[in-house]
């Protein structure tokens, strides 16, 4: 490893921790304040960093809330594109919305939920990233999926499997609530690989 690469990585390193510092700061300050008594600048003044350095981590306020949004992007289109060469696009998806679940249902993420579902302004945010991620997911689908269907039903799936997430997430048994879900997302994913007839049953 070069000095050039080790520096380079250093600052990554450095970067990351602030980012994730400032993002941490910002969600206690919230939590213990309540997300409308809380500004940048008091965020800034708790991370002690500049009101510009927070600003050069995360483009809003609301963002500061939804830190993980990127990876969880990146996330959902690496379930279609690393997923094994073999395996189908549904089950693929099925298990990466699973695990996205388990990581936003662990201990302790109630008190940020209730925080999101209690301010317009974070459920707006929420809303528009949710329809980012389908988009982003169903150009992936897409590229995959080829000529075998449609642009809309692509975009169909994408949606259908991030409104899995928020179904899921509020469900009594998240798993039970996936299981159900993706059956019928498989099954209309089939039909419209079939030309809009059912597809016949594997192994004819």
């Amino acid at each position: 490893m070069t000095e050039r690469t080790e520096s380079t990585g250093r600052r990554e390193r450095k970067k990351a921790a602030t980012r994730q510092k400032i993002a941490d700061t910002a969600l206690r300050l919230f939590l213990e304040r309540g997300y409308d008594a809380v500004g940048i600048r008091d965020v800034a003044a708790e991370a002690d960093v500049a009101v510009t350095t927070v600003f050069a981590h995360f483009a809003s306020k609301e963002a500061l809330v939804f830190e993980q949004d990127q990876d969880f992007e990146q996330r959902l289109v690496r379930a279609v594109t690393d997923r094994a060469p073999h395996e189908a696009l549904v089950p693929a998806l099925h298990r990466e919305i699973r695990a996205l679940v388990h990581h936003c249902t662990a201990d302790g993420a109630a008190p940020i939920w209730h925080l999101i579902d209690t301010s317009p302004a974070l459920r707006q945010y929420e809303e528009t990233m949710r329809l980012r991620h389908a988009e982003s997911l169903a150009t992936a689908i897409a590229a995959d999926a080829g000529s075998q269907h449609s642009t809309t039903a692509c975009r169909t799936i994408a949606r259908f499997a991030i409104d899995a997430f928020t179904l899921a997430r509020e469900a009594a048994d998240p798993d039970a609530a996936l299981e159900e879900i993706f059956r019928m997302i498989d099954a209309a994913w089939n039909t419209a690989g079939a030309g809009g007839h059912p597809a016949a049953p594997k192994g004819r």
